[in-house]
């Protein structure tokens, strides 16, 4: 992978990670107005002198890049440079920050009261804080926080004003402009707004990479941005976005700065506030416009109990450091730096590699908390009652007992996991269980998923459910809500799941047959997971190497053979990655089947949607979590990608064309018959 020398993924166990503290607790002990009012004076890179929002209009509209810009853009279209300037200080008014310290207090002082009531603690690893100090002096600095939930960019500013650092500027989308005043209050506490798509928009393009590169470069803040460009639904990270990322390491490949610090930051809500919300969206219940009059209502959130927060800021990582011997910036003096021209082919490997590298290395810093295990547990268990038709739930001493035996495994593992030990686990699991219990039942000592108040109950104005398919559906939000958890904890087995599924469909212990099938579903479900562009290879030996560690395989030259003690590790293994197979087949099942002339893009989570209820109604599928449109969507993405759907100029746009053959194929495969020569599809890419 091109980032190896900065992000090394070799034994997890050898990672060093810093001490939490609580923010909070000093927040319970002081008074907020003073906090709020107190003094604030966060040291700036090199020193520079803060530039109003203004006089950073005025540069970007005076920079060579725009006057550029603009010049070509009246050339094509015939337009009137005056024109097209009005356009150009539009399109900056629409997106421009107005950073105002007053409105930071204002928001340090309701948020303080805002997160004293919602969660216990808010703990940040000081050692992080101290390293980001240093580097806003010393260079231009990007912040990268993941992004589960809404409360991400009001987090990250309370943090650093709290520490006395510099207030980031954050890029968000254009729907929080539609809020009314909540909108320009988040502008006037460094939020400046972007389009989700410009498509072919050269001036806004123009305009847009200007601006954060202005500020940037002269170092008036840090820059933060989310690197999978929006929220994910479902907890696990989601494919980075390489725009932001290419405009932010521009600076440095053209030689207008020394360095680009980049700085991940993981963020982890022991619960997640949007944790119904999300399922239901998935379920295919739209999502509330953001208004203003919706965040009042969400007040009721605010006698809810929602445990911790763990953020922990990562390693700045050097760009000049990650780019040497991968990217030859001669190639930029051969044309004026305000020329825009499209990344190179080595470049766009150089960005993507890294954006990869970064967003592992903010799954790696990610705080488990023991809730995720028995999230994973309590699935796995309804599951299999489902299937067999066995007693619901399961016995708590059987849960602590599993829970204990997963500790020990995902700690093996690298898993950053807060399991307080010196608390006797059964004590642990019922605090845990007490925390998430809208989504548990436990009658006579058993636990179980919740299915009578899945959703919670019927909202004013909804009609009390009925019929099997609202029962379903209501199953699914609770399905939904508790695989949320449990993906926080994929990125940690990911890949030993992927070998214990290769082991456990190849037909012999041959090690290439068993490497071929893993390269299989690898490339399956690289849209799907955070795997690194061409690192097969490494993720097969330290999957191998995870497994032999912790006694469940034995590998040779050519052989891996499961251990006597391994096959319980197998067993979880292999059923962490079955609901992702069963989701990928019953869409490959739904194209052989049902897929018309006329499908489009659009149609297809719908009517995707319609064919599983009817499947899992009729007792042929296995996992409820397959519902989930963000699974049905990856596995498309995943088809598109291996040649076996085509989007063609239909008349509809985005029709699909599906090969059959190849669909049928696939689903084959999927199902057990894993390829074990090197698959057409696979040595394609």
């Amino acid at each position: 992978m091109a980032s190896e020398a900065v992000f090394s993924h070799r034994d997890p166990m050898l990672q060093k990670r810093d001490e939490f503290e609580d923010m909070l607790e000093e927040r319970r002990n002081s008074s907020d107005l003073r906090y709020a009012l107190r003094c604030y004076t966060p040291v700036l890179y090199k020193g520079v002198t803060p530039c109003t929002a203004g006089a950073l209009k005025n540069m970007v509209l005076q920079s060579a890049q725009i006057h550029f810009v603009i010049g070509q853009v009246s050339n094509e279209t015939g337009r009137a440079v005056d024109d097209i300037q009005e356009e150009a200080s539009a399109i900056l008014e629409e997106m421009a920050h107005s950073l105002q310290l007053s409105t930071v207090r204002f928001f340090a002082f309701t948020l303080s009261k805002v997160f004293k009531t919602l969660f216990r603690s808010i703990c940040v690893n000081e050692e992080g804080i101290q390293r980001l100090q240093q580097a806003i002096q010393e260079h231009p600095v990007v912040l990268l926080p993941s992004h589960r939930s809404y409360m991400d960019f009001l987090l990250m500013s309370y943090i650093l004003y709290t520490y006395d650092l510099a207030l980031p500027v954050i890029a968000a989308g254009m729907d929080f402009m539609g809020m009314k005043f909540v909108g320009e209050m988040l502008r006037m506490s460094g939020a400046f707004f972007i389009r989700r798509s410009f498509g072919g928009d050269k001036l806004y393009w123009a305009v847009f990479s200007e601006y954060v590169k202005t500020m940037l470069k002269n170092g008036f803040a840090p820059v933060e941005f989310f690197l999978e460009g929006t929220r994910s639904r479902t907890s696990k990270s989601l494919t980075p976005k390489l725009g932001l990322l290419n405009i932010a390491m521009d600076p440095f490949l053209k030689g207008e700065v020394f360095d680009v610090h980049l700085v991940p930051v993981s963020i982890s809500y022991e619960r997640i506030l949007e944790e119904a919300l999300y399922a239901r969206e998935l379920l295919g219940v739209p999502k509330p416009k953001e208004s203003t009059s919706g965040l009042f209502k969400a007040r009721k959130v605010l006698s809810e109990d929602y445990g911790s927060i763990h953020v922990y800021f990562g390693q700045p990582v050097s760009v000049r450091r990650l780019s040497q011997g991968k990217v030859d910036r001669g190639q930029f003096n051969l044309t004026p730096r305000h020329i825009p021209k499209r990344p190179s082919e080595e470049i766009h490997s150089f960005v993507n590699d890294s954006a990869y590298g970064l967003v592992r290395a903010q799954e790696e810093n990610m705080v488990l908390k023991p809730w995720v295990l028995l999230a994973s547990l309590l699935l796995q268990n309804h599951h299999g009652d489902q299937a067999s038709g066995r007693a619901r739930g399961m016995a708590l001493d059987e849960l602590t007992e599993q829970a204990v035996w997963l500790r020990d495994l995902s700690r093996q593992y690298g898993a950053f996991l807060h399991w307080p030990d010196h608390v006797p686990p059964p004590e642990v699991v019922s605090s845990s269980l007490s925390l998430h219990r809208g989504l548990l039942t436990i009658t006579e000592g058993r636990v179980q998923l919740a299915s009578e108040q899945a959703g919670g109950p019927a909202g004013p104005g909804e009609p009390p459910p009925v019929g099997p398919e609202e029962e379903l559906l209501r199953q699914a939000v609770t399905v939904l809500s508790c695989v949320s958890y449990r993906n926080q904890a994929l990125h940690v087995f990911l890949r030993p799941a992927l070998l214990a599924s290769a082991v456990h469909a190849a037909s012999s212990s041959g090690k290439q047959e068993i490497f071929n099938s893993f390269s299989f579903l690898r490339n399956m479900f690289s849209n799907e997971f955070i795997l690194c562009p061409g690192a097969t290879v490494q993720d097969f030996e330290e999957a191998c190497f995870l497994l032999v560690k912790t006694g469940a395989l034995h590998v040779s030259q050519q052989e891996v053979v499961v251990t006597e003690r391994g096959h319980r590790t197998l067993a979880f293994l292999t059923s962490v990655l079955d609901p992702f197979l069963q989701g990928y087949q019953v869409v490959c099942r739904f194209l052989s089947e049902e897929a018309n002339e006329a499908l489009t893009e659009k149609q297809f989570v719908p009517t995707v949607r319609k064919f599983i209820i009817k499947r899992l109604l009729a007792g042929r599928l296995r996992y409820t979590e397959v519902l989930s449109s963000d699974l049905q969507k990856n596995a498309l993405a995943a088809l598109l990608r291996l040649g076996a759907v085509q989007k063609i100029k239909g008349a509809e746009p985005g029709t699909l064309k599906v090969n059959k053959v190849m669909v049928h194929s696939l689903e084959d495969a999927l199902g057990g018959n894993l390829p074990t020569q090197k698959p057409a599809a696979v040595a394609r890419l």
